[in-house]
């Protein structure tokens, strides 16, 4: 896990400080919700806070890959949601874990690294990131808190990150192809719209986390339990 800046002066800081805190909060959901053996996972810290950490290398390996897919989108500025989705297996949505990033501001790429300047009627927009890591504590508490009070997922349930888009953004398409379109149940169609809405979005049941403010740093985060997580209640 990279280490954070001292401030949040740019977009660039704004999506590593992101990004490093989805790689914990992904760790922290397999953990939680047992997608992989507890003796898999070691004990680490992150924002002077106890956080668990799968030492598999593979699993690493795809989460660190799946994070940095995530940030090239970031940089573009077309992802509205990034979402961690668990699947029984049939494929059917148990639970997703949605973190809201569409109030980040939209920077051109190029100008990633140029520092923020505070609109008429605004403070100064260089946060500390002593104060967001307060925050982003305590959202991974609360996250682990959630995960916790959910109970156990059946036996042989797979996860993926998806990243849902925003309006008239282009698809990542392209070679090499690390994105794939997701289910029809998981797709938003446009905001606003009634039409083409995926039948597994927003779930059965949702728990908010929390929601982060800090400048330009906006970042909501909630959990969807799925439709067929209660199926056999419903039988």
């Amino acid at each position: 896990m990279t280490t954070p800046p001292t401030l949040l002066t740019n977009y660039q800081s704004i999506l590593q400080t992101f990004t490093d805190f989805l790689t914990v909060a992904i760790h922290t959901i397999l953990y939680e919700r047992a997608l992989y053996p507890s003796s898999t996972f070691i004990s680490a810290r992150k924002y002077n806070f106890p956080v668990r950490q799968n030492r598999h290398p593979k699993v690493c390996s795809w989460i660190n890959d799946a994070v940095s897919n995530v940030s090239a989108l970031l940089l573009k500025g077309t992802v509205r949601r990034v979402v961690v989705v668990i699947f029984n297996e049939d494929m059917d949505v148990m639970e997703r874990y949605l973190f809201d990033v569409e109030r980040f501001p939209v920077v051109d790429p190029k100008e990633a690294l140029t520092e923020f300047e505070a609109r008429e009627g605004q403070g100064d927009l260089k946060i500390s990131v002593t104060d967001i890591e307060e925050q982003l504590r305590a959202t991974i508490r609360r996250l682990s808190y959630a995960c916790s009070r959910m109970g156990p997922l059946p036996e042989g349930c797979t996860f993926t990150v998806a990243v849902e888009l925003r309006d008239q953004a282009e698809p990542p398409i392209g070679h090499p192809q690390p994105w794939i379109p997701s289910e029809p149940s998981l797709q938003t169609g446009e905001k606003g719209s009634s039409e083409n809405i995926g039948s597994d979005l927003g779930g059965i049941k949702s728990t908010p986390v929390r929601l982060v403010e800090a400048g330009e740093f906006i970042l909501e985060t909630w959990v969807e339990e799925g439709r067929a997580k209660y199926h056999d209640d419903r039988d």
